[in-house]
C-alpha cells in the first residue's frame, strides 16, 4: 500500500521479552502505535513470544488499514498536510495578562479621507457613553486596556482653570492636521472615568508632548516641554480618585515624525520631566502609573538613543505604530494582508527593538501603542471585515512571539478600522477574533514552528486560565485545506516508560492514549465565504448580539485529539489542547 510507511521497530527489553512495539502509518491519524509485551512471555521460551509477536503485529497492520479507511485517508485534491511543532520547554516571551489593547481618537465628525467620513461620534469629546452595547463590548473583557490618543492629542489642552476658555476642535486645513486647538472640559472628563470605571477598563492617557516647543530648522520642534496644563491635568485626576494605569507622552513626534518631530535627546529629557512628575503626585500611592513614549513609528538610531537617555528607570514601555499595510485608498490592501512573505516583513520590526532593549539592558518593555494596519482611517470593508482578521490575529501572534507586552487596536471605535462599528456599536469580526484571543491565549508565549504549506501561519501559547496549550492556526489560501498536526519540539519526556520519537500526537500521554482525548476546536469563517463580509461565522454558527445587546457565548467543537486539525480556506482556528504536556505551563 503506498500510504503505509515501512517502519516497523523492535526494541528489545530484556531476554526475548518485546518492551515496545511502534508501527507508523503515513495516512492514519493514529500515527504512533505502542504495546508494551510483558517480559514474562520472554521467560517462556522463544517460539511463543515470537508467534505473540507475529499475531500482534499482524494485528495493528490490519488496524492501520482500517484508520485509514475511517478518517486518515491522504489529503484529497486541494488539501495538504502539516505540523505546528510546539516547544512547551520554557516559554520565549510573556506577554501582560491584558495584552488585547485598543484606542479612543480625538478626531470630530469632520476628519475626512479621501472623501469618506468615517469618524461620526466616536471622539472621546462626543462618544454616546451611555449606549448598552459599547459598555457590554468593553466589560466582556474585564479588563480591556484602552489607550486615549492619537494624532490631535499633541494639540490639546485641559479644561482644569474654569476661568479659562475651553473651546472643541475647528476644521482649519491651514492647521497641522487640519484643526485648531481643541480642549478636553474636566465634566467630560468625570464622564470618560465614571464609563471606564463601569466597563472596568484600564487605561493608558495620552498627553500633549508639543505645548511650549519651538520650530528650528529641518522642520523639527525644539525647546523644552511645557508641562505645567498636563500636571494640573495630572493632579486633578489623582485628587479625583480615578485610576490611571499609565501615562504617556506623545503621538508620532519620534524619527521623521508626522506633522511634527523632537529630537530623541531633548525627547528624552522631557520623559525625565514626566517622571519626576509623576513620582511627586503619586508620592503617597503605592502603585505609581507607567511612563509611556514615544508613540511613534520605530526608527532604530533614534529609539536606541532614546532609551540610552531614559535609562535606568525614566520609561517603563517604549510605545510604537504601526501601518505597514499602506495606505487606507490603496487597492492592495488585501492582496497584501494574504501574502505571508509580505506580513513577514514586518518582523524586523519586532526583532530590532527586543534587539535594542536587551543590548541595552534595560527593563523598559516595549509595546504596540497604536496599529491600525492601512493609515488615514483604514479601508471600509477591507480593515472592518472579515479578511482582516488575518493581518490583525497574525500581528498578536508575532508581535507576542517578541516580547510586545501589550497590542493597541487602532480603533475601538472609529474610522474604518474600529473594533466596534461607528453608528450602531455592533461589533466587526476584528472585536471577535479579539475576544477570543484575550479569553484563549494566556501570557507565555511558546516557540511554534509550522512545516508543510506557507500559507498556514501558526502560534502557540499556554492556555489562558485553563490546562494545555492554545494553538492558533491562520489559513492564509483560499484554495487548500489544511489537515493540522500539532506536535512537540523538544527533547522532554512525554510522561511515557521508554522514550517515543516525536511524532504528530506524541502530546498524548499514554493514558491519553488509552482513553481517548478531546480538544475544543473554534473555527472562525466569514459569512457565505465573502472575505469583505462584516459578519463571522463560529464553528459555523453567525456571532450576534442577544436583543438585549449581550455579546454571544463562543461554543466550542469538541473533537478527537487523535484526529488532525481541519483548517479549511479563509478560515483562522483556535485549538485548545488541555492534555498537552508542556512544563513552561505548569
Amino acid at each position: 500500500m503506498p500510504f503505509v510507511k515501512k517502519a516497523l521497530s523492535y526494541l528489545y527489553g530484556g531476554a526475548g521479552g518485546y518492551s515496545i512495539l511502534i508501527l507508523t502509518l503515513k495516512a492514519s491519524p493514529f500515527s504512533l502505535f505502542s504495546l508494551s509485551l510483558s517480559k514474562g512471555l520472554g521467560e517462556m521460551g522463544g517460539a511463543l513470544p515470537q508467534l505473540l509477536g507475529f499475531c500482534f503485529l499482524a494485528f495493528l497492520w490490519l488496524a492501520g488499514f482500517a484508520a485509514v479507511d475511517a478518517a486518515g485517508a491522504p489529503p484529497a485534491a486541494g488539501g495538504s498536510e502539516g505540523t505546528a511543532a510546539v516547544d512547551g520547554t520554557t516559554p520565549i516571551a510573556v506577554t501582560d495578562d491584558d495584552f488585547v489593547c485598543a484606542t479612543l481618537d480625538w478626531w470630530p465628525p469632520e476628519k475626512c479621507d479621501y472623501g469618506t467620513c468615517s469618524w461620526d461620534l466616536a471622539s472621546l469629546l462626543n462618544l454616546d457613553l451611555s449606549n448598552k452595547v459599547l459598555l457590554n463590548a468593553v466589560k466582556e473583557f474585564s479588563p480591556l486596556k484602552l489607550r486615549l490618543g492619537g494624532s490631535l492629542q499633541d494639540k490639546v489642552i485641559y479644561g482644569v482653570d474654569p476661568q479659562q476658555p475651553c473651546t472643541p476642535f475647528v476644521k482649519n486645513n491651514s492647521e497641522m492636521f487640519g484643526f485648531t486647538q481643541g480642549c478636553l472640559p474636566m465634566q467630560r472628563w468625570d464622564e470618560l472615568n465614571d464609563f471606564f470605571k463601569k466597563a472596568r477598563a484600564v487605561i493608558i492617557f495620552g498627553l500633549n508632548a508639543l505645548n511650549g516647543r519651538v520650530p528650528l530648522r529641518g522642520g523639527s520642534l525644539g525647546g523644552p516641554w511645557n508641562s505645567t496644563n498636563a500636571e494640573s491635568f495630572i493632579r486633578y485626576t489623582v485628587n479625583k480618585g480615578y485610576t490611571i494605569h499609565g501615562w504617556e507622552l506623545g503621538n508620532e513626534l519620534s524619527g521623521s515624525g508626522v506633522g511634527a518631530k523632537i529630537g530623541a535627546d531633548q525627547y528624552a529629557e522631557d520623559v525625565i520631566s514626566l517622571k519626576k512628575i509623576i513620582d511627586n503626585i503619586y508620592q503617597d500611592v503605592t502603585d505609581k502609573p507607567l511612563v509611556l513614549a514615544p508613540g511613534g513609528f520605530f526608527d532604530a538610531s533614534w529609539f536606541s538613543e532614546f532609551i540610552k537617555k531614559t535609562k535606568p528607570d525614566s520609561l517603563d514601555v517604549i510605545t510604537h505604530h504601526i501601518y505597514n499595510l499602506g495606505a487606507g485608498v490603496d487597492k492592495h490592501l488585501v492582496d497584501r494582508i494574504l501574502n505571508p512573505s509580505y506580513l513577514d516583513g514586518e518582523v524586523s520590526t519586532f526583532r530590532n527593538l527586543q534587539g535594542i532593549l536587551q543590548s541595552e539592558g534595560t527593563s523598559t518593555t516595549a509595546w504596540v501603542g497604536e496599529a491600525g494596519g492601512a493609515y488615514n482611517s483604514g479601508h471600509h470593508l477591507v480593515t472592518d471585515s472579515f479578511v482582516f482578521s488575518f493581518w490583525y490575529l497574525d500581528q498578536l501572534g508575532m508581535s507576542s512571539t517578541y516580547s510586545t507586552k501589550s497590542y493597541c487596536r487602532q480603533s475601538l471605535v472609529g474610522g474604518n478600522y474600529g473594533l466596534l462599528n461607528t453608528k450602531t456599536f455592533q461589533p466587526n469580526p476584528d472585536y471577535y477574533s479579539a475576544l477570543l484571543w484575550h479569553r484563549l491565549m494566556g501570557s507565555k508565549v511558546l516557540s511554534t514552528k509550522f512545516t508543510g504549506t506557507k500559507s498556514i501561519r501558526a502560534y502557540a501559547h499556554c492556555a489562558r486560565e485553563s490546562q494545555g496549550i492554545t494553538v492558533l492556526l491562520i489559513n492564509l489560501s483560499g484554495n487548500t485545506t489544511s489537515q493540522a498536526f500539532v506536535t512537540t519540539a523538544s527533547n522532554y519526556t512525554i510522561g511515557l516508560k521508554h522514550h517515543i520519537p516525536r511524532t504528530r500526537f506524541n502530546h498524548i500521554t499514554r493514558l491519553q492514549r488509552t482513553v481517548a482525548s478531546t480538544r475544543e476546536e473554534y473555527h472562525l469563517t466569514a459569512k457565505d465565504g465573502d472575505l469583505h463580509s462584516q459578519a463571522m461565522l463560529l464553528n459555523g454558527n453567525i456571532l450576534s448580539l442577544d436583543s438585549e445587546g449581550n455579546i454571544p457565548t463562543f461554543e466550542p467543537m469538541e473533537v478527537d485529539a487523535s484526529l488532525p486539525i481541519t483548517v479549511t480556506p479563509y478560515s483562522i482556528v483556535f485549538v485548545h489542547i488541555s492534555h498537552f504536556n508542556a512544563p513552561a505551563c505548569r
